[in-house]
């Protein structure tokens, strides 16, 4: 049977590729009438392999494998089963935030990111990386120091733009290119008519994606299990985030394939969104995930068709997810409260974890497309896109300015938290507090700090060492290690690293005064969370340490060693040159 099966295989041979030559043929001439319409030319072969990253935010090497013995990630599993790629773990380092890995990653360097959220003592500021002038004030910062590995590329949904030539919804790149903006009148029609599946799909997909967030929502209601929040405004920003921006990326990276772009990376945020609302193995997040899966399989399909260059495909995550019970839910107080009533009410404090969610921007690019395709049509076809545009302003949050305020005087504390991780700035100097200084100005704060149940580690300085302090020991870092009682990182397997990581962390120029690491627990695998969510990144412990890579097998890197999101930088540059 085998025999009969291989010699049919081999009579078939001709005709499967004579099909394949004759789509690629129609691929070809369709995308290059596309790339015409949106003023998007072709790329001049030099003789470089291209490559393809696709992100997907926030999913862990154990989700994923979770997520392939479900069958919530088919072609991913097909991918790895047929040894057509391999899947590796590796870590990205604290903090687990996709500003940090992505700068890391593009530009191999993540100093200026203490955390997604942080406070500038010497200029009263507060920064939060989904504020674009933050984004792009980086950007400059790491663009001045190395080459981004995304040179004459493109960028899609990303926070950094990696020096791509084309960056679409990239938030370093803010402003900068629009999806519909080189479209004009019958440019419209060709689009949808070259098209017409697409199109008719994604209303289709939108439609199912509200239904599904609103049947989750009122079943998470009735059972009460999780108090998850239920914003009116959460559903459609899910639906353009995990449909039409999924799509339109989709979309751009196939037509960037037939273009010959020499570099493309693109991210998908959908798992990420939903995961933070309802965990990273609930049904919602992985169905989300198995929608993205089936867009890689998209642009894996086009990848393998002949084009002006050869491309390798690597699929990864920035950080995995880890459960948990958020501070305030479980405490009844949130953490900025507790640390305001140990150093004093007298005391103003402000607490840093909410502005500028990752939504608003969302908001923001639907808003800009709109008002790049009211610009592409005469009335009275404009008043729609118009209207839309003004319905999104007035009922989304749109507003992306930073969340700065006035310096804070001596006596005020600033908490800032992301994730797991928070970040207390004593402001009565303006220069980092050495622990010493702080047992100076709050006798009991560090001692009332490590003594809540909420909290794991309380990290701190000491004359040029990196102090660890835990309820069971303490370990001082510096030129040698000494250790008091147990060591506060024997909760995780890989405490070295831990060590290593947290020392960095502690000594980057924005960081906390003092740094807390919430409650982790490791039979159950959750976390303390200092924000509003029922899974989180940005500190230690649990999955969120435990990013993935998935590589062809010709790729032969050593991601063992990788300590951190800078390492797959120096690998990227030497497979490539692009540095």
């Amino acid at each position: 049977m085998k025999q009969v099966l291989r010699s049919l295989a081999r009579a078939l041979d001709p005709v499967l590729e004579l099909l394949a030559a004759l789509l690629g043929t129609y691929y070809s001439a369709k995308y290059a009438l596309i790339s015409q319409r949106l003023a998007r030319p072709a790329v001049s072969d030099d003789g470089r392999r291209g490559f393809i990253i696709i992100q997907i935010d926030g999913l862990s090497y154990d989700h994923l494998r979770a997520a392939m013995q479900a069958g919530y990630a088919p072609h991913l599993r097909r991918l790895v089963e047929r040894r057509e790629m391999h899947l590796h773990p590796w870590k990205p380092g604290i903090p687990g935030t996709t500003p940090a890995s992505q700068a890391g990653i593009m530009f191999g360097d993540s100093d200026p990111i203490p955390a997604y959220r942080w406070y500038d003592k010497e200029t009263g500021q507060a920064h939060v990386c989904s504020d674009p002038s933050v984004a792009q004030a980086i950007q400059q910062d790491l663009a001045s120091r190395n080459r981004g590995i995304l040179s004459g590329g493109s960028s899609y949904m990303n926070m950094f733009d990696g020096d791509a030539a084309l960056a679409l919804y990239t938030l370093g790149a803010f402003g900068r290119s629009r999806f519909f903006e080189g479209l004009r009148g019958l440019g419209f029609l060709v689009l949808f008519a070259l098209n017409p599946f697409r199109s008719a799909s994604l209303a289709g997909l939108a439609l199912w994606e509200y239904l599904t967030d609103l049947f989750q929502r009122i079943s998470a209601a009735i059972r009460r299990s999780t108090p998850r929040p239920l914003s009116r405004m959460f559903p459609f920003l899910r639906v353009m985030s995990s449909v039409v921006m999924r799509e339109i990326q989709t979309f751009s990276v196939t037509l960037d394939l037939f273009r010959g772009v020499p570099a493309i990376y693109t991210t998908y945020y959908g798992f990420d969104e939903v995961a933070h609302h309802y965990g990273p193995l609930s049904k919602p997040a992985m169905r989300a995930l198995r929608a993205i899966d089936s867009r890689v399989r998209t642009i894996d399909r086009f990848r393998r068709m002949d084009h002006v260059r050869p491309y390798d495909l690597y699929v990864l995550s920035d950080h995995g997810m880890t459960e948990d019970v958020p501070f305030a839910a479980e405490y009844g107080r949130t953490l900025g409260e507790v640390v305001h009533e140990l150093v004093g009410r007298s005391a103003a404090l402000r607490e840093i974890y909410s502005a500028q969610q990752p939504a608003n921007l969302t908001a923001v690019y639907v808003q800009q497309e709109l008002e790049a395709i009211e610009a592409g049509f005469s009335p009275p076809f404009s008043r729609i896109p118009h209207y839309l545009a003004s319905y999104v302003e007035r009922h989304l949050p749109t507003d992306l300015e930073s969340a700065r305020a006035e310096p804070a005087a001596p006596s005020d504390v600033v908490i800032s938290s992301s994730g797991s991780l928070s970040h207390i700035y004593l402001c009565a100097r303006p220069e980092q507090l050495q622990l010493s200084d702080i047992g100076a100005l709050y006798p009991m704060l560090v001692s009332s700090i490590l003594s809540h149940p909420g909290i794991w580690l309380v990290i701190g300085r000491d004359n040029g060492r990196t102090v660890i302090l835990s309820k069971e020991g303490v370990l001082s870092v510096g030129d040698d290690t000494h250790l008091e009682g147990q060591n506060p990182l024997d909760k995780i397997a890989y405490g070295a690293w831990a060590q290593r990581q947290i020392s960095r962390l502690a000594s980057l120029p924005n960081s906390g005064d003092l740094i807390l690491i919430g409650r982790y627990d490791p039979e159950t695998q959750r976390v303390c969370c200092f924000e509003n969510q029922w899974a989180c990144h940005g500190g230690l412990g649990g999955p969120q340490d435990m990013a993935l890579l998935m590589t062809e097998p010709h790729i032969l890197w050593p991601l063992a060693a990788v300590e951190r999101a800078s390492g797959i930088y120096h690998l990227f540059t030497q497979q490539y040159g692009v540095a």
